[in-house]
């Protein structure tokens, strides 16, 4: 029954969307626990009686955690990213009670949908051990839909100002979380700064990075594109056998220089939510001129895709979610991490330098199945940090945390929820 299932929130999206899906939960006949790590975690939580502030050192975690299920009754724990150090040890702990751990995390298929899984995500996903005939195999089961993605859902801006906010409460308010341990090395002084810097200059960097686009596609030449991600990604540190985007950076043009054309160019795309933590146009500028290929490689700020995706010759990446728009097109793809995308049929196995000489193309229909797939399972329209994009989400996805099986089980079973019509609500 509805009203015997018990969930313990751990950390989640910064901003309101836990806060409005355990309201939904208690609605469905749910109760409800909340664990606060820091003074953001409980800025969002509006309920006094369901929080549970642990303010103990890293090494007391464990204990207590086993506590609360206990004292709790826990059967479900939900949570926002698998690895970092509080999450990684309390989903170990659950695996072992037998509890149903719920993640969520950024869409594969961003940035127009959610990820829900079951027990892990990214490089412990469920995905990771499907092959595409396994998928295949499911949709026969059902019958897919490929919905169309909204114009915007307008979640970057909220994005940026609820990490923002989050940071905020966290230096000047925290003083009962004074053993919190984040899991980014930088400290919160430093993000604060760096997220608010990067809010007040979005105009201007979009306006660079529209010049700089146009001056790439200008230019005529055909050129690579390198997908960067946020050097302290959770999937770049945990899922790749780089600890820098140094690293990543040193390996991209050693392999260009060696077998592109000489007429092709390569162009490093930093991530939205990219702060400036890491000087890396001045690393990409340092490495370029040590291979010899100085005026032929770019850097350009964060922001949409689509304005160079459309006449790139092949993409890069370590494992970023933005590949999945570069399989849509047919475009080649070389990856360089664990990735939920990583099957042989889209993604090339070339060496390197093979590749930017001549990059094998995907299997596109093997992809629009793999798509299909995604959509029908663990990619729930919405977003987390828009009110407009958190409304569909919410409608969808509290009836996938109360079914029996996991998304995936459910579709193979034929169990599966109905999935909604994808809509902007206003």
């Amino acid at each position: 029954m509805q009203s015997e299932r018990k969930f313990l929130f751990l950390q989640g999206p910064h901003g309101p969307f836990f806060w409005r899906l355990s309201c939904m939960l208690r609605a469905a006949g749910a109760q409800v626990t909340r664990v606060g790590f820091n003074a953001g975690d409980r800025a969002f939580w509006h309920d006094a009686a369901s929080y549970i502030a642990f303010k103990d050192r890293a090494e007391a975690w464990p204990e207590r955690f086993d506590k609360i299920v206990d004292e709790r009754e826990i059967t479900d724990i939900v949570l926002y990213g698998d690895v970092r150090p509080i999450h990684a040890q309390a989903i170990e702990q659950a695996r072992d009670r037998g509890l149903t751990i719920h993640v969520f995390e950024e869409g594969y298929l961003r940035p127009f949908w959610v990820t829900y899984e079951r027990g892990g995500t990214n490089g412990y996903s469920r995905l990771m051990d499907m092959s595409v005939t396994d998928m295949r195999r499911a949709l026969e089961k059902a019958d897919p839909d490929d919905p169309p993605a909204p114009a915007s859902w307008g979640d970057m801006r909220q994005h940026i100002f609820y990490g923002a906010l989050y940071h905020t409460f966290v230096l000047f308010w925290n003083g009962a979380y004074a053993n919190f341990q984040r899991h980014r090395e930088l400290p919160v002084s430093a993000e604060v700064v760096l997220y608010g810097r990067r809010l007040l200059l979005m105009p201007f960097h979009a306006l660079g990075r529209a010049l700089s686009t146009a001056r790439i596609n200008r230019s005529g030449h055909p050129f690579h594109l390198v997908l960067m991600q946020l050097e302290h990604d959770a999937s770049f540190l945990a899922h790749s056998r780089f600890t820098r985007m140094e690293e990543f950076l040193q390996v991209v043009i050693e392999g260009f220089s060696a077998g592109a054309p000489r007429h092709h160019h390569l162009v490093f795309k930093a991530h939205p939510l990219e702060t400036g933590r890491s000087p890396h146009s001045k690393l990409i500028a340092r490495i370029a001129a040590e291979q010899g290929v100085t005026g032929r490689v770019h850097y350009v700020r964060g922001g949409k895709l689509a304005g160079l995706l459309n006449n790139a010759r092949s993409a890069v990446t370590v494992n970023s979610t933005a590949a999945q728009q570069v399989l849509r097109r047919g475009i080649s793809l070389k990856v360089f991490g664990d990735a939920v995308y990583d099957k042989p049929e889209f993604v090339s196995e070339q060496p390197l330098a093979d590749f930017f000489a001549q990059p094998k193309r995907p299997d596109r229909s093997a992809y629009t199945d793999y798509r299909l797939f995604l959509l029908e399972t663990s990619q729930v329209p919405g977003g987390f940090y828009a009110a407009r994009s958190r409304r569909p989400l919410l409608r969808q996805v509290v009836d996938m945390m109360l079914q029996p099986e996991d998304p995936y089980d459910a579709l193979a079973a034929g169990t599966a929820a109905p999935r909604q019509q994808l809509r902007v609500v206003p």
